[in-house]
Parts: C-alpha cells; sequence; structure tokens
C-alpha cells in the first residue's frame, strides 16, 4: 500500500498554547469525514492512500491548529474546518500547496542509509559499513 500523504494536525493539545482546542477538534471531525467522503483512504487507490493522524502537539505552539503535511513538509497554521476543506482539494488531490496559510516548510530528507539501500545492488559494501555488514 504506497503511502501518498501523511496529515498530521494538532487537534486537542492538553496544554493548548497555541489554539482553541474546540476548533482544533472541529478542524480533525472535518479532516477525519472530508478523506473518508473522497475516499482517500482506500488501500487499493491509484494514487496511494491518505493517512491522517491527530496530535496533541507539533511543537510549533504558534497560530494554532496545525496540519503538517508530509512528506512535503508543509505546516499550515490557523488550521478551520473550511480550510482544511481547501487544503484537502487543493494540496493533497491537486498538488498545489495553500501559500498563504503555510507557516513553515520542513522537506524531509532522506539519511545516508535509507539513499544506499535503495540505490541498485552492485556487490560492494556501503563505504561506511564495517567488516562487510
Amino acid at each position: 500500500m504506497p503511502i501518498a500523504h501523511h496529515l498530521l494536525l494538532c487537534a486537542t493539545p492538553t496544554k493548548a498554547l497555541c489554539g482553541d482546542p474546540a476548533l482544533g477538534a472541529a478542524s480533525w471531525e472535518r479532516l477525519k469525514t472530508l478523506i473518508r467522503s473522497l475516499g482517500l483512504e482506500d488501500p487499493d487507490r491509484p494514487a496511494g492512500v491518505v493517512l491522517r493522524t491527530k496530535a496533541d502537539c507539533l511543537r510549533v505552539c504558534q497560530n494554532g491548529p496545525v496540519l503538517m503535511i508530509w512528506p512535503e513538509g508543509i505546516l499550515y497554521g490557523g488550521v478551520t474546518p473550511e480550510r482544511v476543506e481547501r487544503i484537502v482539494h487543493e494540496h493533497v488531490i491537486g498538488g498545489r500547496p495553500v501559500q498563504e496559510w503555510i507557516l513553515r516548510r520542513t522537506p524531509f530528507v532522506a539519511c545516508e542509509d535509507e539513499a544506499a539501500a535503495s540505490e541498485p545492488e552492485t556487490g560492494m559494501a556501503h563505504p561506511g559499513a564495517k567488516n562487510g555488514v
């Protein structure tokens, strides 16, 4: 099952430092309903499944609720149920991030071992490997 996106929403923080927990809960409910209704959770979806996670805190602590979208590493702030709708349609489905709500970009960077593991087998040990391990 290929994963197209993983959406993490700080929805109901125990120590609300950045936003209203009631707004976070409403945004989470909209996100959950929308992802299901659009069939984005279907493991057989050709474009890959969309995962969603309700997080307590994403450690951004500003302009909450905050939605992080991987693998792009884009963090959206002030996420309301209405914004969820537009972010899912434009960014997740359409591939066009909603620029005006982006707080930060933290792109995924594969570690050296992951990059080496995905390279074709050459029969040679990884340069950092010891004793052929």
